[in-house]
């Protein structure tokens, strides 16, 4: 796939994750589940550090760098763009606030997409 596909894609799951975080809350229907915001936290930060470790691995391939810095790229991309969606929501929305829990939540599921991209990472170099 090229890379500019995987760079689009990238950017639309960002810009999908960043809106749903925050659109005003009160607009999002509520779904009574224990832990469902962490929940979205994770899934969200999991689908999003996968995309961009496809692209980083396109970006990268054929250069000096090793695999594992897409790996580790997308890693901290991810953090930052959930700690940095953490604050906008407090400074930018009145009906989110910032949740620690949130970041840990995100924290997780972008740890757990670098190592579910490592376990298939045959996979994933055919993309």
């Amino acid at each position: 796939m090229p890379k500019q596909l995987l760079l689009i894609w990238a950017i639309i799951c960002s810009g999908i994750i960043a809106y749903f975080c925050l659109v005003d809350s009160s607009k999002i229907p509520i779904i009574n589940f224990p832990s469902i915001d962490k929940i979205v936290h994770f899934c969200f930060h999991f689908g999003f550090t996968i995309s961009w470790i496809l692209f980083f691995k396109k970006e990268l391939k054929g250069r000096e760098a090793d695999d594992y810095k897409a790996y580790l790229i997308s890693f901290i991309f991810s953090i930052f763009f959930g700690i940095t969606i953490e604050i906008l929501q407090s400074v930018l929305t009145k009906t989110r606030a910032s949740d620690v829990t949130d970041v840990l939540a995100n924290a997780l599921g972008a740890t757990i997409a670098v190592f579910t991209a490592i376990a298939f990472k045959k996979q994933i170099d055919k993309i």
